[in-house]
């Protein structure tokens, strides 16, 4: 038993061995590999880029091997605290023109660059130095989920930030937040937020598209877009904008109420005027109203009305 085990293990752990040993290195779908030189008698400048789903590839003797996504990615951004991870959610806030700061709800999907120049750049530029992530440990954009996110924090995210600010920031919160509209004026004028939330998501999306490339330098994201999901108000401002929608409601109820006994006075006063006018209308009209089946009618008489018992 336990030499069947022992062969077992070896089975599964020789190849590993050689591989990293002989400089052996393969990849699976959702990866791509920069190889950096690494041997004592080499330099440290990139020597090759393994393609996504790559069987086993010569690699060098001690060389470094850097990988990276290769699929579509995406970053979160949400006003929600409790969803906020450390792995690409994160809490936004921006000011509108008139100064109410607005959460964001969005998404930003990219892809690596997977052209081999390209990715031979963004290593040379972003994979061989560290990022700081939540933990305060420092890795590299090569190591995994997390140093991929401290990457993307560090690097890409304050472009995404100053792209949002600049154009939220140009709009008041009425033009995004109709019921916003609430805290200046007790009416609430009818417009339509869904327009300014896709002006902002284009004026976004073409404003990422020219200033990503200019500060990561180099075209290292293909197929981004932004979408903007919706905005929403920080939690004393919407409840401020729910009592007012309250009170609307409440001022809407009395009116209506008000209304009603207006209308009823008038009707009941034209009737009275009409009973005036022509006395033996209104007799015809009471005896419209009396019960089927009387066999007295006496007016002036208490015991007027008589319906003979079953």
């Amino acid at each position: 038993m336990r030499t069947a085990l022992a062969v077992i293990t070896a089975l599964i752990v020789f190849p590993l061995l050689v591989g990293s040993v002989l400089g052996l290195r393969s990849t699976d779908g959702g990866e791509v590999a920069v190889v950096r030189d690494g041997g004592p008698l080499d330099d440290n400048r990139v020597r090759q880029v393994i393609d996504p789903g790559s069987g086993l590839t010569w690699t060098g003797l001690w060389s470094s091997v850097h990988s990276y996504p290769a699929q579509q990615r995406f970053y979160t951004i949400t006003a929600d605290a409790k969803r906020a991870t450390a792995l690409g959610v994160d809490v936004v806030t921006v000011p509108s023109s008139d100064g109410v700061n607005l959460g964001i709800e969005g998404t930003f999907y990219f892809t690596l660059n997977l052209d081999h120049e390209t990715l031979k750049t963004f290593d040379d530029k972003y994979g061989t130095r560290t990022y700081r992530a939540q933990n305060d440990q420092s890795l590299h954009a090569w190591d995994g989920d997390a140093g991929w996110s401290a990457f993307f924090g560090q690097a890409v995210r304050p472009v995404i930030d100053n792209a949002l600010r600049s154009q939220i920031g140009s709009l008041r919160c009425a033009e995004l937040v109709p019921s916003c509209g609430l805290l200046e004026n007790a009416t609430l004028k009818p417009q339509d937020g869904n327009t300014a939330i896709v002006r902002v998501q284009d004026a976004v999306n073409a404003s990422l598209a020219r200033d990503l490339p200019a500060t990561l330098g180099g075209e290292f994201f293909t197929d981004m877009r932004f979408t903007l999901a919706h905005v929403t108000l920080p939690g004393e401002v919407q409840q401020a904008v729910n009592e007012s929608l309250a009170a609307m409601v409440a001022v809407s109820e009395a009116e209506a109420k008000v209304a009603q006994a207006e209308a009823e006075a008038k009707a009941n006063k034209a009737r009275q005027d009409g009973y005036d006018k022509c006395p033996s209308c209104a007799e015809i009209e009471k005896l419209k109203a009396l019960p089927q089946g009387i066999t007295v009618y006496a007016p002036g008489n208490p015991q007027s009305v008589v319906i003979p018992s079953r």
